[in-house]
């Protein structure tokens, strides 16, 4: 794991812009944290490193959203107010996470683990003090790879 300080939001949207960067088709990031631990100004970075000339907001209402026009397109998802596995499956979050032509962004991803991929790359944002500790761990050998280069 590796373990990575930002100071301010601006910061942490700078990190999520390097992983932007650096992302590739089939890339997918599990977001977890508490309320204003940065999940989604992370997100938005991310959404800047893909060259996405829309901003990237919350998709707390809409739960899975999809950003085009960018190095790649983004499926943007936010499980924060799903409430049972049933509504997940109705939206097909899974299969478009499998697809591997895009790169998946999964907030409070931690509520339904089971959508992820077994390879994919984790960010939990913990609040310390004025600082955000990002812990970001590899759940396998593709992922790893993109941790290492991230974390460079």
């Amino acid at each position: 794991m590796r373990v990575l300080h930002t100071t301010s939001v601006d910061e942490t949207r700078a990190l999520g812009a390097a992983l932007g960067r650096l992302a590739l088709p089939g890339t997918v990031v599990a977001l977890v944290g508490d309320l204003g631990a940065g999940k989604t100004a992370f997100a938005q970075g991310v959404g800047e490193g893909l060259g996405l000339a829309h901003g990237v907001q919350s998709p707390t209402f809409v739960l899975v959203d999809e950003h085009h026009g960018g190095r790649l397109p983004l499926v943007h998802a936010d499980l924060y107010r799903l409430e049972e596995a049933g509504q997940l499956e109705q939206l097909g979050l899974e299969e478009r996470l499998e697809a591997g032509d895009a790169v998946g962004l999964v907030e409070w991803a931690d509520r339904f683990p089971h959508v992820l991929p077994a390879d994919h790359l984790e960010v939990r944002l913990v609040h310390d003090g004025a600082r955000r500790r990002l812990e970001i761990e590899a759940t396998g050998p593709w992922h790893a790879r993109l941790a290492e280069r991230l974390g460079a």
